[in-house]
């Protein structure tokens, strides 16, 4: 008898508790984050600090957000990987596309050049978590027990690449680089 969503799903129960609670508490704290951004922003004016949260700060949520979504989504009683694939495999390109429209911006940015370390870190790995959940989606209906694996890798990713960065944040604003 073939294995069905949910047969497959149950064995990752933990592990999407697990990454959806630790998303869902680092979306909290990057309300935190942002309120020291705008404190140690003063110097800016409105428009520069915006920009800085908007480019920087807002990615990081949303990558939380998505992986939470993700763990929420798998931990569903699924019968069917059908509306999963379809619903990750959009949230993946959405998810693709709005790197690159951070990428523009971060090109655009005259308050702060981005070095490669940034460009790594807030462009090239959350890229590369998004395109993992987009194929891993589409494979959901190929391979799933293969697919679910290549999911948990893009979820991972995204709460490992939103912990560096939030952290990267902090303590630029800590080291006083945000009031010069």
């Amino acid at each position: 008898m073939p294995e069905t969503a949910s047969s497959l799903l149950a064995s990752w129960s933990n592990f999407y508790l697990t990454t959806g609670s630790a998303a869902a508490t680092l979306t909290g704290l990057m309300f935190v984050v942002i309120t020291l951004v705008r404190r140690a922003d003063r110097t800016r004016t409105q428009a520069q600090s915006q920009t800085g949260i908007s480019t920087f700060s807002t990615p990081i949520v949303l990558h939380f957000a998505a992986a939470l979504f993700v763990s929420l989504f798998l931990s569903a009683p699924l019968h069917s990987f059908v509306a999963a694939a379809v619903v990750l495999g959009v949230g993946g390109l959405y998810g693709i596309g709005y790197v690159v429209y951070i990428a523009y911006r971060t090109r655009s940015l005259t308050i702060y050049t981005a070095d490669p370390e940034d460009w790594t870190w807030y462009i090239i790995l959350p890229l590369l978590a998004y395109v993992i959940l987009a194929v891993g989606a589409v494979f959901l209906l190929i391979a799933p027990a293969r697919a679910l694996f290549a999911l948990a890798g893009g979820v991972v990713l995204l709460v490992l690449v939103g912990v560096r960065n939030a952290w990267d944040i902090v303590t630029y604003i800590a080291s006083g680089a945000a009031d010069t």
